[in-house]
């Protein structure tokens, strides 16, 4: 058995990690018609992730420009209308999406033991209707616009750091995805990471995340 953990905070990503993000299903409804072959579809899903990731990497704006910045680009590239209400169905639905269903029940195991906390690539009036729906007590509550920067950058896991008050060695940071959360954490010297094995991003060796199937797996890496 690996080596267990001991951190003083476990920090997480919130959209996709914890909250059943369902911006891919819902650019299925939206765009149904207007991009019927399945094949076709994917790859329209594909670029809009993609635009959200870039949309990230700039000045900070508030989460709704990103959502709408993203769709409207990718519509661009597919020479497809843009009509900003759909982007505004996106950035309304996020509030209303709940966790997945293994989230609760691993938490619930670690939530009075271990501080957790949450960075989140969110607006604060978006956050708080998704962490309630998680049914456990965090510490503290981050998100891209609290300290106006946002995952991937380095400034938001500093701030972060620097806000508890720790070291990058004090925590364990949790998240599905190695692009927004993990390889930023490693190039911070958080030694301890997760990986969710969550099947939107594939495992990137070399950044020393450990794989686990899901949040039930998190219990036992901090020998819970």
């Amino acid at each position: 058995m690996s080596e267990i953990m001991r951190p003083k905070f476990i920090t997480f990503d919130c959209y996709g990690t914890l909250t059943n993000f369902q911006m891919a299903t819902m650019t299925r409804e939206i765009f149904a018609e207007r991009i019927p072959e399945p094949a076709r579809m994917e790859r329209f899903v594909r670029d809009f992730g993609a635009y959200r990731f870039d949309e990230v990497l700039g000045p900070w704006k508030p989460y709704v420009e990103v959502v709408k910045g993203a769709l409207e680009r990718t519509c661009k590239r597919w020479g497809i209308d843009y009509i900003d209400a759909d982007g505004q169905r996106y950035y309304d639905a996020v509030p209303t999406w709940g966790p997945h269903p293994d989230v609760i029940e691993g938490l619930s195991k670690i939530a009075d033991k271990i501080p957790l906390v949450i960075y989140s690539n969110a607006c604060d009036d978006q956050i708080m209707s998704n962490v309630a729906k998680l049914e456990v007590p965090f510490h503290k509550v981050f998100t891209a616009d609290t300290f106006k920067v946002y995952k991937p950058r380095l400034a938001a896991f500093e701030a972060m750091i620097d806000t508890l008050g720790c070291n990058p060695e004090d925590l364990l940071h949790v998240s599905s995805s190695f692009r927004y959360d993990l390889m930023s954490a490693h190039f911070m010297g958080i030694k301890d990471k997760a990986f969710v094995a969550r099947n939107h991003e594939p495992y990137a060796p070399g950044y020393g995340a450990t794989e686990i199937a899901d949040i039930r797996g998190l219990p036992a890496l901090v020998g819970l």
